[in-house]
C-alpha cells in the first residue's frame, strides 16, 4: 500500500503534476484590486483565511499642522498581491474590501515569481518609491547587486540614475536609485 501511494505522485506529460490521477492546481501570483485605502485591512483578512498575500509598503514622511510622522504607505495604492490556485478565487473575492482580481479580456493576469521577488527585494532594501507608470524610454538591466536581473526604464532625479520598473498587469510603476556602473543598456 505504501508503494502505491508513493508511486501515485508523478509529473503529467503537459508540465502540470498529478496526484493519483487527479490534476494539482498551480499556485500563481495575482493582483488584487481593493477599495480605496483598504489594502492593509484586506491583507490582514487574507492572512486570517490562510492565503499568502503581499502588500508592498514604502515609508514616507508626512507633515500635519501639529506633528510629523513616518508612515508606511502602499507602493501601489489600491492593489496587493495574492498567491492562489484559481479554484480558490471565489473565497478571495468574498473578503470584505476586495473589489476584483485584475485581468484582461475576461482572463486573470498572473504575475511571474520574478516580478514579485524584484518588488520584495526593492522594498526590503528601502529603495522603492512610487512613480508614474512608464512604458517607453531607454531600457536598462541591473547587472550587479541585490537587484541583479531587474529591468527598467532610465530616469534621472536630482542628478542620480533611477530605474522605473513597471508592473504591466496593474499599470503601476515604482522607481529605484541605482549606480550607473551596476547597469547595462538593453538593445
Amino acid at each position: 500500500m505504501a508503494d502505491n501511494a508513493v508511486g501515485c505522485l508523478q509529473p503529467d506529460a503537459e508540465t502540470s503534476s498529478t496526484i493519483c490521477g487527479e490534476p494539482v492546481e498551480e499556485f500563481k501570483w495575482y493582483a488584487l484590486y481593493t477599495c480605496s485605502r483598504h489594502e492593509k485591512i484586506v491583507q490582514l483578512q487574507l492572512t486570517a483565511k490562510s492565503f499568502e498575500s503581499y502588500l508592498p509598503l514604502y515609508t514616507s514622511l508626512r507633515r500635519w499642522n501639529d506633528r510629523t510622522a513616518l508612515v508606511d504607505l502602499p507602493l501601489f495604492p489600491g492593489y496587493l498581491f495574492v498567491r492562489i490556485a484559481l479554484s480558490t478565487r471565489l473565497r478571495v473575492l468574498t473578503v470584505p474590501g476586495v473589489v476584483r482580481l485584475v485581468g484582461f479580456n475576461g482572463k486573470l493576469a498572473s504575475l511571474a515569481e520574478e516580478e514579485i521577488q524584484a518588488i520584495k527585494t526593492a522594498v526590503a532594501l528601502k529603495i522603492a518609491e512610487p512613480c508614474p507608470y512608464l512604458v517607453e524610454g531607454k531600457r536598462i538591466r541591473v547587472t550587479n547587486g541585490p537587484l541583479k536581473g531587474l529591468e527598467g526604464i532610465v530616469t534621472r532625479r536630482k542628478g542620480k540614475l533611477r530605474a522605473v520598473v513597471s508592473v504591466h498587469s496593474i499599470m503601476q510603476s515604482f522607481s529605484v536609485e541605482l549606480d550607473a556602473v551596476d547597469t547595462q543598456p538593453i538593445t
